[in-house]
């Protein structure tokens, strides 16, 4: 495995990274399009598949804010082709780890002492790799520990990263830079939040009592004494990342019990606390043999507002949504419709949606889901790829939604893409929360 002995931390050297893998991007165009002069067939793949190696092996050098957005782009195969999301899945936790050097650096740094001085015994190779740090096996009185160490200048590039993706994020999306700062701000705050490693201590603690009930759900034992602002200490969870775990070929009745302790859990999490774990991909958790599920990084929370929360899951019931007036006053509110929208306008974006929400509530309305219907996920990205496509919504260039729902459905779309590799099929049926949302929304037509 190769190791980094340093990470570019300056605006300046950041920004000279991306233009030097801008100019790598645009010699593979150049290339593609000679060979195409000869094969007028040739397709992307391969001008693709270059494009992804030397943006990956470009983000990963970087570390950071950059990764993990491309760590968050590989669990939408709508936005990317494949080549770029399979390569960018690698962001989970098979990055570039730093080097032995740096990391005793930042422990000195942190916690003023060495890792050796710390830890009965400390093992300088990293287990995993990702995006915001590295995570290395440890002993301490008999017991192994992770920790989990910040990769430095994370915290301090992020906003100049953001910057620099800003004019990508607009031709991408075709926004106007209004409407994309709402949901700038959103993931700026979320990816200073995940280099507070106090703050992650506190909410990993928090969530590991409130959820120890869910059945199936298992946590670590955190460290404070062992853990700082860059550096956080927890017990060993033995289990395997969802490919290794899916290669042990485990049959349907562990797939089902894992999938329903994924889907309580989060169940949970936004009905009784309106916070989720809001970062679902792969890397974030351990599954095993016997249908558990352990979970391992709390890095990223999304806290739900009220309003957002009755609205958002008011949409998905069918006594809520079916009542045209209500809809429209929910879209109102969650930015979905404009005020200043002419009707032909407004009808486009209430129809578009309307449809999109019935989909994703499918698994909702029933007692319970087949998740391994491929067919149904399939029709998830495909209506997603519509409207990203739509020539009419396009053309307004100003993003809909409230900026809340950016990290909500993301986190819906990823537990959904887990549970369909799962091929799990689970009990789905509405709790209690049903009622209370319904009953929100009668007070609020009153």
């Amino acid at each position: 495995m190769k190791y980094q002995d340093k990470i570019a931390t300056s605006k300046v050297d950041r920004t000279l990274k991306f233009v030097g893998t801008g100019a790598k991007i645009g010699g593979n165009y150049i290339k593609h399009y000679v060979k195409k002069a000869f094969d007028p067939d040739l397709d992307k793949e391969e001008l693709h598949k270059e494009n992804a190696e030397d943006i990956y092996n470009s983000l990963s050098q970087l570390k950071g804010s950059a990764l993990k957005v491309a760590q968050m782009l590989s669990m939408d195969k709508a936005v990317l082709p494949k080549a770029y999301s399979d390569k960018f899945t690698m962001a989970q936790y098979s990055a570039p780890p730093l080097s032995g050097p740096l990391v005793v650096k930042t422990f000195t740094k942190s916690l003023g002492r060495t890792p050796q001085e710390l830890f009965d015994s400390f093992e300088m190779n990293a287990t995993n790799a990702a995006s915001i740090g590295q995570v290395h096996t440890a002993y301490k009185d008999g017991k192994k520990l992770a920790v989990k160490i910040q990769y430095p200048g994370v915290a301090d590039s992020i906003k100049s990263d953001l910057k620099i993706v800003k004019p990508i994020a607009l031709r991408m999306f075709n926004l106007t830079e209004k409407e994309l700062a709402k949901y700038l701000i959103e993931v700026e705050g979320k990816l200073l939040e995940e280099t507070d490693y106090l703050l992650e201590l506190k909410r990993s603690q928090e969530t590991a009592e409130q959820c120890a009930h869910i059945e199936g759900i298992k946590f670590p034992k955190y460290y404070p004494e062992y853990s700082a602002d860059r550096i956080i200490t927890m017990d060993w969870m033995d289990g395997k990342h969802l490919n290794e775990f899916l290669a042990t070929n485990p049959s349907q009745e562990i797939r089902n019990k894992v999938g329903q302790a994924l889907w309580s859990f989060y169940e949970f999490q936004n009905h009784s606390l309106r916070s989720i774990h809001a970062d679902p991909h792969p890397g974030n958790f351990l599954f095993n043999e016997d249908g558990t599920v352990g979970v391992i990084d709390f890095g990223c929370i999304k806290v739900i507002p009220e309003t957002f929360y009755y609205d958002y899951f008011g949409m998905i019931i069918p006594e809520v949504c079916e009542n045209d007036e209500v809809l429209e006053a929910i879209m109102r509110r969650m930015e979905i419709i404009y005020d200043n929208d002419s009707e032909q306008r407004r009808r486009l974006y209430k129809d578009t949606f309307r449809n999109l929400i019935q989909l994703l509530a499918q698994p909702h309305l029933q007692d319970s889901f087949d998740f391994g219907d491929d067919a149904y996920i399939d029709r998830i990205y495909e209506m997603a790829e519509e409207l990203s496509n739509n020539k009419e919504i396009r053309a307004g260039g100003d993003g809909r939604g409230s900026q809340h729902g950016l990290y909500v459905n993301r986190t819906m779309f990823g537990l959904y893409s887990m549970l369909n590799q799962l091929k799990a099929n689970i009990n789905t049926r509405m709790g209690d929360w049903k009622d209370k949302v319904v009953e929100h929304h009668l007070e609020l037509a009153v």
